[in-house]
Parts: structure tokens; C-alpha cells; sequence
């Protein structure tokens, strides 16, 4: 007898190891990745090379497809190969037309993006989500479950118009545990650690020069380390850097959770790194408001997050007549 299939839709490195670690879980299904994809004129847009500074090509797709290959997962470009079980995915900005009939769990990846203009645009004139980018997180409901990181955030997307009884709180892979990065051996210390963003490359408004002489004013004499973002033009990026911020040391990879360890202070916009730091009681500046940021904060669960994930998908395989009410009680959720 054949075993039951399961389908892993990725996205950046950060959603495609989560996915990987989900699955590790999942052994006894037959567990194939693809990367993000979309329909109609999306794949027509990727397919004629566009959309690179998004999950649905360029660099993106190009790590996922290296990560993929490396771990010698098995890979079905658009899950087209199978008649799927279950499918975990990444993002609801996009719900492709193979899936939509399926049982879904939708994974939370970590921070979104905030709600601008672009996101009531979308919510109230029904413009497609992906638009507003992260911040419309959630709202499509047409997923079966939504794993999310904490209480806090449980309250959020239901306030963004996700439906509560969708929303399971489990905490979420590669931020569940991060007590494990403190012994840290980056090479640095005592220094102020900015994490910037992607913003310019995914078509937002960022003013760096502004960032970057805040940073300095923020240091106060203090070393600045700016950790780029993995999606940002580096060349652009260190040039503006060293002309607004000489003396500043800027590191194009490497972990940053381990860099955030030995820091006094970290200064990040839209990174969900920010979490890293208040976990470990840095000073943190952030876009974002630190107390709300704090409410959000992901569960602690020594990394046990994606084993809950994975325990509730084979639920949905092996129980398919479940409901939503009996799966909240079966793994002692409460729906609000």
C-alpha cells in the first residue's frame, strides 16, 4: 500500500527550513517540497523572468531550490506530480488552484509587514493579498488551519479578520528555542547590531540614509555592526553604509542570532530578529512598538513547535471527517 502524500510549499530559507523541520516529523508520509508558486498571469510573470525580489523567483527561489537539492528532499515543482493528502505552505498572499480543495495548514513564518494603505485596499476592495505583501497574512481563510506563534499573535490576526476557530496557537520553528544561540561564538561583542531590510529591493519606501545616521546616533560612539538583509543589493548597501558610517563593520552572512547574543543594543525595522533580542533583555529599536512587540512574542517551547505542527497535519490525514471544534480539543486548544 502506497503511502499518503504530503505536499511542502516553500518560500525564503527562513519558511523552507521550517517546512524541512515539520517534515522530519512526518516520516511515515511520503513528504515532497516545491517552491512558492502561483496561477494565471503570476506564472506567466515568473516564467518570463519577473517578480525576482519576491519568494516567487530570483534569489529567493534560487536558495530554496539549492536548500532543497542539498538536503536531498524530494521536489515537485508546483505539486503536479501528486494527488496530495495534506499541504503545508508558507503564505496565503497566493492560494494556487491545485490546492484549493485541499486539506491546508498555513504555517506562520514570523513578523509581517505593517498595515499601510495598500493592506485596507486589499482587505475591503478584495484586491489580490499579495499586493500588501505580509500584512495580509491570514486573511484569505481559505486554508484549514493557521499555526501561529503565540496568544498574542493569535489575538492580532483575529483582529486583521482571520476566523478564530482557524488559528492554532503551537509556536513556531526557528523561533521557539532561541535560548540555543546564546553561546555564541561571533567574534564580536559589546557592539550595536542593526538588522536591515529588504524594503528597497521589494519596491517599499525606505529612506537608508536616514537609517543608517540614526543608527550612528544610536551607537554614540559605540562599534556598529549592520547585518544585511540576504535579498538586498549589497554592493549599493555596503557603499552607503561606509560613506554614512565610516568605521561601521558590515557582515553579508553568517547566523545573526548568534551576532544578536553578543550585542549590546540591536536596531532592526521590520525583522522579526527583534524577537531575538528582547528575548535576550538587549536594547532594542524597532519600526514596530516594543511593548506590542513583546505581547506578540513567539512561545518558548525548546523547540518542540514543529513536532506540534506536524502531530496536528497527521491528525487531519488519518481523522479527515474531523472538525475544526474536535481538533482544538484534541490537542487541548480552546477556540475563543
Amino acid at each position: 500500500m502506497s503511502k499518503k502524500k504530503i505536499l511542502f510549499i516553500c518560500g525564503s530559507l527562513n519558511q523552507t527550513s521550517m517546512m524541512h523541520q515539520i517534515s522530519k516529523h512526518l516520516e511515515d508520509y511520503d513528504c515532497f517540497f516545491t517552491p512558492y508558486y502561483g496561477d494565471g498571469y503570476i506564472k506567466f510573470l515568473v516564467d518570463k523572468g519577473y517578480l525576482k525580489f519576491s519568494i516567487l523567483n530570483g534569489t529567493f527561489r534560487w536558495n530554496t531550490e539549492k536548500y532543497l537539492k542539498e538536503h536531498n528532499l524530494q521536489i515537485d515543482y508546483r505539486g503536479i506530480n501528486n494527488n496530495y493528502d495534506l499541504v503545508y505552505t508558507c503564505a496565503d498572499l497566493i492560494m494556487p488552484k491545485n490546492i484549493r480543495k485541499k486539506k491546508v495548514i498555513l504555517v506562520q513564518e514570523g513578523m509581517t509587514d505593517p498595515e499601510n494603505l495598500m493592506f485596507y485596499l486589499v482587505k475591503y476592495l478584495k484586491l489580490s493579498r499579495w499586493l500588501a505583501s505580509t500584512s495580509a497574512m491570514g486573511i484569505s481563510n481559505k486554508y484549514t488551519l493557521f499555526c501561529v506563534a503565540s496568544n498574542g499573535y493569535k489575538d492580532f490576526f483575529i483582529r486583521k479578520g482571520v476566523k478564530a476557530e482557524k488559528i492554532i496557537v503551537t509556536g513556531i520553528p526557528n523561533f521557539d528555542n532561541l535560548q540555543q544561540f546564546l553561546n555564541s561564538d561571533f567574534p564580536h561583542k559589546n557592539f550595536v547590531l542593526v538588522a536591515t531590510s529588504d524594503a528597497r529591493e521589494t519596491y517599499k519606501i525606505e529612506n537608508r540614509k536616514r537609517l543608517i545616521q540614526d543608527c550612528v546616533r544610536i551607537a554614540n560612539g559605540r562599534q556598529l555592526i549592520f547585518k544585511l538583509h540576504p535579498n538586498e543589493n549589497i554592493e549599493r548597501a555596503t557603499r552607503e553604509i561606509k560613506k554614512f558610517a565610516p568605521g561601521a563593520l558590515v557582515y553579508t552572512s553568517g547566523n545573526i542570532n548568534y551576532m544578536v547574543a553578543n550585542c549590546d543594543a540591536l536596531i532592526t525595522q521590520f525583522s522579526s530578529t527583534v524577537y531575538v533580542g528582547i528575548a535576550f533583555g538587549k536594547e532594542v529599536h524597532s519600526a514596530f512598538d516594543i511593548e506590542e512587540l513583546k505581547r506578540l512574542m513567539p512561545i518558548q517551547n525548546n523547540g518542540t513547535s514543529a513536532e506540534q505542527i506536524a502531530r496536528i497535519g497527521n491528525h487531519l490525514v488519518e481523522v479527515p471527517e474531523a472538525t475544526l471544534e474536535e481538533i482544538h480539543q484534541k490537542f487541548d486548544l480552546k477556540i475563543e
